[in-house]
């Protein structure tokens, strides 16, 4: 199953980001192990954000990600954000599982 990984990206600090963006990184391998495919959609959305000059970089974020989650069987849900907030229920929309634990999946 293709996969999305969900929870909070955005903090006050870049280390608080970087530990973040770690926790999403690591359940997206543990998901790679189980023989899925992981997607991240602040993995796609960054680099290419922080290169543009667009001003809302947050609306770009967002409409990167939810592309992505269109492509997911389901989601693994880490923690609240409003950004997994909005994939969370994105994917909910659409009928589709939300998992809250690495071990729900098999």
């Amino acid at each position: 199953m293709i996969i999305g990984v969900a929870g909070p990206y955005s903090s006050d600090t870049e280390e608080q980001r970087q530990q973040n963006l770690d926790r999403l990184n690591t359940a997206a391998a543990r998901l790679l192990e189980k023989d899925h495919i992981p997607l991240i959609g602040i993995n796609a959305a960054k680099p290419v954000v922080e290169k543009s000059s667009i001003q809302d970089k947050y609306k770009s974020i967002m409409d990167i990600s939810l592309a992505l989650m269109d492509f997911c069987d389901g989601l693994l849900f880490l923690a609240e954000s409003p950004g997994a907030n909005r994939e969370r229920d994105f994917i909910l929309s659409k009928g589709l599982p939300v998992y809250y634990s690495i071990d729900e999946i098999n």
